[in-house]
């Protein structure tokens, strides 16, 4: 164990420490009360770490950091307190209570069971990715997050949407409110299926929010959100909750800044302010995290309410989307590519007969921002995954900017054309389920070339196609179609509820939501799913 600053040598060396500790508080005024109650902590006698410090006190790293080099220290290993030696030393300087409590600490201790099971849940989720600006919350605050909203809402039959739900909100609350429909968008389909193989009943829909909100994710009572803590991020992804909503919805937001960067703060509630929103609550640091040091491991949560004037807002933010919402990575704010914007004039390869598009491809349609001296109609990427295309089309290029890759399996199913040549970095090989529909390649410059293959060969197979070409309808609307149709070849009659019934049976969560919604791992079951129907209509009929 090594002791720092032990052994000091009389009151001279008790002032001179003293000092720059008085300094430091005397700098911080008012605000020196954090700074007082991590010296509290420090002295009494408990050893903490850099993290879980920041983490207690809300108070960034950088702060605390300061308060650290003014202190004589004893450490061991990576652990650290003031020597119980010293610490009548700073009696007079302490905050002895501790912050106000948040509205909910007095209901933790009877959900021990609910926050054990929850500490299990986020120590097995899939890791974080640092690229869509993943910090994980804390068990303890995912149990206050639903204990709160069981506090302030009447939450049997209520209608929750979770935008994004890296922190597994969507699992406390079922765990806590059985009760509540509960749905989740997210884009991390790690996350989607690690949600639905708990079964708790959580509803999962996959999401791009730069692109657009599911339709089966409107018309909800109430919607939480832990954004990407950028005004482009927190924007983007309260307007989408807003959305989600009733006209009569609330918005919770988990938002955290530094206490030394308020202009931070300030830049992102002017983009809820665009929003037409008005303040409800506020609780101060009720959000603790694994990480965010920069941030104190902290952000408050804010209760929103929308106004008649925000949907028009909301609707006029939607219209400014940008790619670059994000903190770190390729998609942070302060990437030079920070609009959906098109693909470099002049593909890699062969010299191209017009700007932006390959020599050998000559579209009918062209699906993303492409050069606007080009022939061809075009559609911008939201508007395609929103709704089909009226005119039938042959052979459609879509550009894909960087960071929006996860769309493609989506952009595909959204089209009936022939031939698809997609132009991108980074596009991944198509999931097994849609080499049922396209025979797919890509080549060294990024290109994704998609030929359609023809209709198959048997039942199963037919079903499944049907339900894949119509990616805007109900999945479990074309299934029953399909199922019936089958039916009707074999030459007997199923009705729309016999139909309806195997399909529940054979995937419950099947109904309303559409292919372009579905998770990958809920496409992917599809097949076995689709086959098990087929073979049961020899034994419904």
């Amino acid at each position: 164990m090594e002791r720092v600053g032990a052994g000091r040598d009389g009151v001279g060396q008790v002032r001179m420490e003293r000092d720059g500790l008085e300094r430091l508080l005397g700098a911080a005024g008012a605000d020196s009360r954090r700074l007082r109650h991590a010296l509290a902590l420090l002295c009494d006698g408990k050893w903490w770490t850099l993290a879980s410090l920041v983490r207690s006190t809300a108070t960034s790293r950088r702060t605390i950091e300061s308060l650290l080099r003014e202190l004589p220290l004893e450490r061991a290993g990576d652990r650290f307190r003031v020597p119980l030696t010293h610490t009548p030393d700073y009696q007079d300087l302490l905050a002895v209570a501790p912050p106000p409590e948040d509205p909910v600490a007095h209901l933790v201790p009877h959900y021990a069971h609910v926050l054990e099971r929850l500490t299990e849940l986020i120590a097995g989720a899939p890791r974080s990715r640092h690229v869509l600006d993943h910090v994980s919350a804390t068990p303890d605050t995912v149990l206050r997050r639903a204990l709160l909203l069981g506090a302030r809402y009447w939450l049997p039959g209520t209608r929750l949407l979770c935008v994004g739900d890296h922190d597994l909100t969507s699992l406390a609350v079922k765990l806590v409110h059985p009760e509540t429909n509960v749905t989740v968008v997210d884009i991390d389909e790690r996350i989607l299926a690690y949600i639905d193989d708990q079964e708790l009943g959580v509803r999962t829909r996959w999401a791009d929010l730069r692109l657009g909100l599911p339709a089966s994710a409107r018309d909800h009572d109430l919607a939480l959100t832990d954004p990407p803590y950028t005004p482009e991020g927190t924007g983007l992804f309260v307007a989408r909750a807003v959305e989600g909503l009733t006209d009569e919805g609330r918005v919770l937001l988990a938002y955290g800044a530094s206490e030394r960067t308020p202009m931070l703060a300030f830049k992102v509630q002017q983009a809820l302010s665009e929003l037409n929103l008005t303040y409800e609550a506020i609780y101060p640091d009720f959000n603790r995290y694994f990480g965010a040091e920069a941030i104190g491991s902290a952000a408050d949560l804010y209760i929103l309410r929308p106004t008649t004037k925000s949907r028009p807002a909301v609707t006029s933010r939607l219209s400014r989307l940008t790619t670059a919402i994000y903190t770190q990575g390729p998609q942070s704010v302060e990437s030079p590519q920070n609009a959906l914007s098109a693909p470099h004039r002049g593909h890699p390869g062969a010299p191209s007969p017009a700007p932006g598009l390959p020599a050998d491809f000559d579209a009918d349609l062209l699906v993303g921002d492409w050069p606007k001296d080009l022939p061809q109609p075009r559609v911008k990427l939201p508007t395609w995954l929103a709704k089909p295309y009226a005119a039938a089309v042959e052979r459609v290029a879509i550009a894909v900017p960087p960071g929006l890759e996860a769309a493609l399996p989506r952009l595909l199913l959204a089209t009936r054309a022939a031939h698809v040549r997609v132009i991108g970095t980074g596009l991944q090989p198509l999931p097994d389920v849609l080499a049922t529909v396209y025979t797919p390649s890509i080549d060294d410059a990024g290109t994704l070339d998609a030929v359609r293959l023809p209709q198959p060969d048997g039942e199963a197979a037919t079903v499944l196609r049907r339900i894949l070409d119509n990616g805007h309808a109900k999945l479990a609307n074309t299934w029953r179609e399909g199922l019936i149709a089958v039916a009707h070849a074999q030459g007997t009659t199923l009705t729309k509820n016999e139909a309806r019934a195997l399909i529940r049976e054979a995937a419950p969560w099947s109904d309303d939501l559409t292919p372009l919604e579905a998770p990958l791992h809920r496409l992917g079951a599809l097949p076995q799913a689709v086959a098990a129907t087929v073979s049961a209509l020899t034994t419904t009929i």
